[in-house]
C-alpha cells in the first residue's frame, strides 16, 4: 500500500538537524518537555519585562501545561521540534504579557470601532488561502502579515520605513522553516508580506486549534474540544484593535480554525461576513492530512500518515457538526453568513467576488476579471510546485468518508 512520505532533506536542512540531534544528545537537559517544565517557560517569557500584567493563572496556566505534555508524550518531536515547542510556548506567554502593557499604557485602543470584518472560513484546503489573499488586494480592504499578528504591539501606528524595517527584521523565522523544510511553500506559500491566518495571533491562553496542524498533539486537541474559547476570540479584537489604522480599510481575515468556534466569533465580531468555503469532502480531508503531514515533518521525523489520516477525518467531522449546530443557533443571526462552494470560487471567480461584496455590503470592484487576472499573473497557482496526494496514502477509504460525512450536506 502507497503511503505518504515525506520529502528528502536538502544537505543543508540535514546538516541542522543532525547538529540538534548531537546538541541534544551531549546537552539532554537543555531538551526536556511536560507539564514540569512550565516554570521553565514562564521564567523565560517573564525575563526582562517582569510579570506583573501576567494576569491570572487559571486563564492560561492548564492550557500551557496540557501543551507541553502533549507536546512531549504525543508529538515525536525531533530536537529541533522539542525547540521549537518550548520556543512556541514562550512566545505566546511573552506576548500576552507584551499586549496587555501595550493596552495598560494606550487603554483607548479597546475603544476603537471597527467595521464588522469579513472572515474567510471553511475546512482545510477549501481555497481560505486563495480567496483571502484575492481579496487583500483591494485597497479597501486589509489583510494581517505574520509579523503583525505574532507582536501587534510593535506595528501599533507604525507606518512608512518603520514599518518595513520591522517587516524585514521578522523575516528570519521564515527563511529558517524554508531551509528546513522547502515541500512547505508547495502546500501552503508563506512570506513575510503575505497575508497570513487568525490563529497566529491567538492562543496566548493556549487555546488554540492551530496548535495542531504543526506538531502532533492528540491529547492537548482532546482537552481543547472542551475548553470554552470566547476570551480568545476577545483577545484577537483587541489585537486588531491594535493594528487598525483607523483608516476606514475593513479587515478580511481567514482561518480554517474558526470553523468549530463560529458562536464566540458571532460575539465578538456583531455584524460579520463570514464566508464559508465547502469542497468535497474526500478532498477536504485527504488534501487536509497531506498539509499536516507536510507540517509536521519539519519537527518529527516520525510522521505516520494514516495517523495523520484519522485525526484529520476526527478533527473535520467535530468541526464540521460545530458549523451545523451554529448555524442552527439564534447567534448565527449576528452575523452574515455566505455559502461558496469550492469548485465556484476556481471556475467562477469574478462571480463569487461579486456575491461576496454584496453579502458584505460594499460595492464590488469595477473589474472583477481584471482583479482576478492581476492575481494570478502576481501568484501564478503552481510557481512553488505542484501539490500532489491520494487518499490512500492516508488510509482514507472514500465511501466511508463519504457516509461518515453525509450530516453535512454541501450547498
Amino acid at each position: 500500500m502507497t503511503t505518504w512520505k515525506p520529502a528528502r532533506r536538502t544537505p543543508e536542512a540535514a546538516a541542522v538537524y543532525a547538529a540538534a540531534e548531537a546538541d541534544r544528545t551531549a546537552r539532554p537537559e537543555r531538551y526536556r518537555l511536560g507539564a514540569d517544565t512550565a516554570d521553565a517557560v514562564i521564567a523565560q517569557a517573564t525575563r526582562g519585562v517582569g510579570d506583573s500584567l501576567l494576569d491570572d493563572p487559571s486563564e492560561w496556566r492548564e492550557g500551557l501545561e496540557r501543551y507541553l505534555e502533549s507536546a512531549a508524550e504525543d508529538g515525536r518531536l525531533n530536537a529541533l521540534g522539542v525547540k521549537a515547542a518550548f520556543g512556541s510556548a514562550v512566545t505566546r506567554l511573552r506576548a500576552r504579557i507584551l499586549t496587555a502593557r501595550h493596552l495598560a499604557a494606550h487603554p483607548e485602543t479597546t475603544e476603537r470601532r471597527l467595521t464588522p470584518p469579513i472572515f474567510i472560513v471553511g475546512g482545510w484546503r477549501t481555497g481560505t488561502t486563495f480567496l483571502f489573499r484575492l481579496l487583500a488586494a483591494d485597497p479597501r480592504l486589509r489583510a494581517p502579515l505574520s509579523a503583525e499578528l505574532g507582536a501587534p504591539w510593535r506595528f501599533a501606528d507604525v507606518e512608512g520605513k518603520e514599518r518595513e524595517e520591522l517587516l524585514d527584521s521578522s523575516s528570519r523565522a521564515q527563511d529558517a522553516l524554508h531551509l528546513l523544510n522547502p515541500a512547505l511553500a508547495t502546500v501552503h506559500d508563506f512570506g513575510t508580506r503575505l497575508p497570513e491566518e487568525c490563529v497566529l495571533a491567538m492562543g496566548t491562553d493556549f487555546r488554540n486549534w492551530g496548535f495542531s496542524s504543526t506538531m502532533r498533539l492528540d491529547g492537548y486537541s482532546a482537552w481543547l474540544a472542551g475548553q470554552d474559547l470566547a476570551a480568545s476570540y476577545t483577545r484577537h479584537r483587541r489585537v486588531l484593535q491594535i493594528l487598525d489604522a483607523q483608516d476606514g480599510r475593513r479587515w478580511v481575515l481567514k482561518a480554517p480554525a474558526h470553523l468549530p468556534e463560529l458562536a464566540h466569533l458571532a460575539a465578538a465580531f456583531p455584524g460579520a461576513c463570514v464566508v464559508h468555503l465547502h469542497r468535497d469532502i474526500v478532498e477536504t480531508v485527504a488534501s487536509g492530512a497531506s498539509l499536516f503531514s507536510v507540517f509536521r515533518s519539519t519537527y518529527s521525523d516520525d510522521v505516520d500518515a494514516h495517523d495523520v489520516g484519522r485525526f484529520q477525518t476526527g478533527q473535520t467531522e467535530l468541526w464540521l457538526r460545530r458549523a451545523l449546530a451554529f448555524r442552527d443557533s439564534p447567534s448565527a443571526e449576528s452575523v452574515t453568513v455566505l455559502d461558496v462552494r469550492y469548485e465556484d470560487l476556481v471556475s467562477s471567480t469574478s462571480s463569487v467576488l461579486k456575491q461576496i461584496y454584496a453579502a458584505a455590503g460594499l460595492a464590488a470592484p469595477s473589474d472583477p476579471d481584471g482583479m482576478v487576472a492581476r492575481y494570478h499573473a502576481t501568484r501564478p497557482r503552481q510557481a512553488k510546485g505542484t501539490h500532489r496526494y491520494t487518499p490512500a496514502e492516508f488510509g482514507l477509504d472514500e465511501n466511508e468518508l463519504r457516509e461518515r460525512f453525509a450530516f453535512a450536506p454541501r450547498p
